[in-house]
């Protein structure tokens, strides 16, 4: 079931991306006309101007990457120009896999904290453990270094060596550890069992995602047994979204026929649609999705495409609301442009642009009081942010006063999860609700 489409989306969280993969020769305009060419020789003055006159001498390079910007940003919030070491970064992204350690890391006090090493990983061979602070990486503090400046220092060709300086708790000197670097697959999926009920939680949409969402149904069906399965939940909470392949080929695994999703561009024949094969993975077992304001881009794909074709009920709260694609054209010397080219819309045409995805049952996950107090919240005021909010988005074809998007709070405590709860009580039969299971007869044309 797996698609290679070449086509990206991603939400606020990734730098809101959706893209097409191209050719440098791809594509034509029409002809500029000749005041265009007049703007185009004002700029060059203003350029040289700027060079000769400035009263620091500017980077040559930063002022055009600045101005294509400036071009791009002022279309959309998605469009931009990506130079060589951005364009390779969002392929690594997208690939899901680069040269490292295999740790999931934040940031606690200026030092690197460990979440945790992935299993079988360079990290996990040597000895890393979940709790470690980083100190230096290769005889630099990292105190003074951003989360993303310290992560990037551990990346690395397969095959070389990091040294890195921890201070463990419980130990009385910092513990020093050599780690040859290796390649290392990002998990996109999480899964669990909760009693009779499997858990899949999918982080974002990589490469790597179909085949961990495959391995965790596997296991999920292995521990607890079909025949005692009542069904799984899907988890879209704060997943910015990724590839649009595989956004396809997760709805195609809940899917029997009937089609996924749409993207139309300028001209009518440029619309295409991506249809579902036969094949569901779970045999028809009852699925519920959860969405909140982080659901963004290929997750909301996702949702819309199940929840119109009748397949899950979704719960919990509105989703961002982007539904546009975006355009990877690579340029000179390995930079890219993203340009939006298109909408995606819904299996029964909805388009998702600055609307989002309403739940079938709604269930509002309030932020705790301490963090409200973090934030110097009242208590009448109201975080949620989607694509509705973004400064020049593109106005949406269902948008309205409301907007896209709702709070993206998910409690680190299961107890304390009303939605996956409410998802939890529905399967097992302690709630009902006229949404679920989803009524068969209403599937959305196909």
């Amino acid at each position: 079931m797996i698609r290679k489409l070449s086509i990206l989306f991603a939400g606020a969280l990734m730098g809101a991306t959706a893209m097409t993969v191209v050719s440098q020769n791809a594509g034509t305009a029409n002809a500029a006309g000749s005041d265009t060419y007049r703007q185009l020789a004002i700029f060059g003055d203003v350029f040289e101007r700027v060079r000769a006159q400035y009263v620091d001498e500017p980077d040559d390079q930063k002022l055009i990457e600045t101005a294509i910007n400036g071009m791009l940003t002022s279309l959309d919030p998605h469009s931009s120009y990506m130079n060589a070491k951005e364009a390779a970064d969002m392929r690594t992204e997208t690939r899901g896999q680069f040269g490292g350690l295999g740790i999931e890391v934040t940031m606690e006090d200026e030092l690197v904290k460990v979440v945790s090493p992935f299993e079988g990983t360079p990290a996990d061979k040597a000895g890393v453990l979940a709790g470690d602070l980083i100190a230096e990486i290769d005889g630099e503090q990292v105190r003074g270094l951003t989360l993303g400046e310290a992560v990037e220092k551990m990346k690395g060709d397969i095959g070389t060596s990091v040294s890195l300086t921890i201070i463990r708790e419980g130990a009385t000197k910092p513990v020093r550890l050599t780690v040859t670097r290796d390649e290392i697959k990002v998990p996109s999926v999480r899964h669990s069992v909760e009693g009779d009920i499997g858990y899949i939680k999918l982080l974002k949409f990589n490469e790597q995602t179909t085949i961990g969402l495959e391995a965790a149904i596997a296991d999920i069906k292995e521990e607890v047994g079909e025949d005692k399965l009542k069904g799984y939940i899907l988890d879209l909470r704060r997943n910015p979204g990724g590839l649009l392949d595989e956004a396809v080929s997760v709805s195609d695994a809940f899917l029997d026929n009937g089609e996924i999703v749409s993207t139309r561009g300028r001209n009518s024949d440029e619309t295409r649609r991506y249809n579902a094969r036969t094949g569901d993975e779970i045999d028809g077992k009852p699925l519920v999705v959860l969405v909140n304001g982080g659901s963004a881009s290929a997750s909301e794909i996702v949702a819309g495409a199940l929840q119109d074709q009748r397949r899950a009920t979704v719960v919990g709260s509105r989703s961002f609301g982007k539904g546009s694609v975006q355009t990877i054209i690579p340029l000179g010397a390995n930079g890219a442009l993203r340009l939006t080219t298109a909408l995606y819309y819904t299996p029964s045409g909805r388009s998702i642009q600055g609307r989002g995805i309403d739940p079938d049952i709604g269930v509002e996950q309030p932020l705790p009081q301490e963090i409200r107090e973090q934030m110097g919240l009242d208590e009448e005021d109201e975080i949620a942010r989607g694509e509705s909010s973004l400064r020049g988005h593109i106005t949406g074809n269902e948008e309205d006063e409301e907007g896209s998007g709702s709070l993206d709070y998910v409690p680190p405590e299961k107890k304390d999860d009303l939605q996956m709860q409410y998802a939890i009580d529905l399967l097992n039969g302690v709630k009902t609700n006229a949404m679920f299971p989803p009524k068969q007869e209403a599937n959305a044309a196909n």
